[in-house]
């Protein structure tokens, strides 16, 4: 996989959040003539530096019908997990059909959330892929590159640094670290053999299933495949990734 392809799918961080010129969800665009189309990423905007930003109530209130609309099912934090959840955002490919989606369990983040309430936030966003094959673009002039397990990690990354601000930095100069800081969470999913990760054994559907796995100052990031073929991205902070467990989700509704 090249860092140039679509494996991107289009990425949008998950739910971003709520900022001036902050990007909505992003569709790939057109590919062009024997090459694979590209996917450029979307950085959120710094908020206001006092206020922390949070969930837009009119995406909260259609996610379930992009949810609804995918083909593949959707994972979320197994029962053992009894918090609070919801849904997130989907990203959707040129075509409108919808290629990934996430689910959020406990409290819901904001960027500057730890540092405005100077109360640790503890959450764990689940990101699924649909596992689609190299496909011809909408216009049929090219070739979108497969998903994989890297399209999960890059996403999981990405999600991650929407909600992570350094504490020396001043909100001004949040865009241009979010911009480098996007950049290399790319390169690493783009090297999961690396020795940036580390291989961690979780439950999916009841199955011992192998994510590559890594942390940072900022929270922890995995990425792996269930035995049904989907791939997984999952980030968080506050919640240890070695206590969780994944699971279809079954009715949605538990998230609305």
């Amino acid at each position: 996989m090249e860092t140039t392809s679509s494996s991107r799918v289009g990425a949008q961080p998950a739910e971003a959040p709520e900022a001036p010129a902050a990007a909505p969800a992003a569709t790939a665009p057109p590919a062009t003539p024997a090459a694979p189309a590209a996917a450029v990423p979307h950085t959120a905007a710094p908020p206001h530096e006092e206020t922390a930003a949070a969930p837009v109530p009119a995406a909260r209130r259609t996610a379930g019908d992009g949810f609804r609309r995918a083909g593949f099912p959707w994972y979320g934090l197994d029962d053992a997990f009894t918090g609070h959840r919801w849904l997130m955002q989907v990203g959707t490919g040129a075509d409108g059909s919808v290629e990934h989606g996430s689910t959020g369990h406990g409290d819901e983040p904001s960027v500057r959330g730890e540092l405005a309430t100077g109360e640790k936030e503890r959450f764990a966003v689940v990101v699924t892929v649909a596992a689609n094959p190299l496909r011809r673009s909408s216009d049929g002039t090219g070739v979108l590159e497969a998903t994989s397990v890297s399209s999960a990690a890059w996403l999981a990354g990405s999600g991650l640094l929407a909600y992570s601000w350094p504490g020396q930095m001043d909100h001004t100069l949040r865009d241009d670290w979010l911009e480098q800081q996007t950049e290399a969470a790319w390169e690493l999913a783009d090297h999961l053999d690396g020795p940036d990760w580390s291989t961690l054994s979780l439950p999916v559907d009841g199955e011992p299933t192998p994510f590559h796995y890594r942390e940072s100052e900022f929270g922890w990031v995995l990425a792996g495949t269930t035995p049904a073929g989907v791939h997984l991205g999952a980030y968080g902070r506050g919640m240890s990734a070695y206590g969780i467990g994944f699971a279809v989700i079954g009715d949605l509704a538990a998230y609305e």
